[in-house]
């Protein structure tokens, strides 16, 4: 079955959020999403940490990544960087490369942070760069998206971005939620179209 993999790390759960609003805006492009979540990067050992979360999404493996149709990444901003865990994930996905296994597939990015001017482009292009190294399609959100026009919180044309407050408790706006939207039925949309082209 084909599907667009909304993969994420979130700490307080505003990226998490974002994640659900992607996958919403995938189905109605029309495939499956599949959402997926990260574990924090432990300080003493892998072992020590539970297999599978105790809410939200299961957590994400290789498998979910090779097969995918698509990938929509996000992730807090760490220092203008993409959080611990998504890098580390990553890292370990050279035999992923070496097979060119996501080359051609579509992929987009998306962030949170506590300020403004926090670093969400510069976190969203950090997150753009190993996906480039295996060959995926950059999708980010063209000015059709009126909201990048209009936000007064989060939203770039490198992905959507989310204003979470100092206190990482403000809500996902609407504008947010419909960049999020629009990502997701984007992704869907090239995926499916890619298909065809090859068919």
């Amino acid at each position: 079955m084909s599907y667009i993999l909304v993969l994420y790390y979130s700490r307080y759960g505003a990226t998490a959020e974002m994640a659900r609003q992607v996958a919403r805006g995938v189905e109605s492009g029309g495939l499956a999403a599949r959402l997926r979540t990260l574990p924090p990067v432990s300080t003493v050992c892998e072992a020590t940490a539970e297999s599978i979360p105790d809410t939200g999404a299961p957590y994400a493996n290789l498998d979910d990544l090779r097969d995918c149709t698509g990938l929509a990444l996000g992730s807090p901003t760490r220092f203008g960087n993409m959080a611990a865990p998504v890098k580390y994930f990553l890292d370990g996905t050279s035999g992923l490369w070496l097979s060119g296994a996501l080359a051609g597939k579509p992929a987009g990015v998306f962030t949170s942070t506590s300020s403004l001017h926090g670093g969400q482009e510069t976190t969203l292009l950090s997150m753009m760069l190993p996906l480039l190294h295996h060959g995926m399609l950059i999708t980010g959100l063209p000015y059709s998206e009126t909201d990048l026009l209009r936000t007064r919180t989060g939203g770039t044309p490198y992905g959507p971005s989310h204003l979470a407050g100092t206190e990482s408790n403000l809500p996902v706006s609407d504008e947010e939620k419909r960049l999020c939207h629009g990502l997701g039925k984007r992704l869907a949309e090239t995926a499916t179209k890619l298909a065809r082209s090859h068919d």
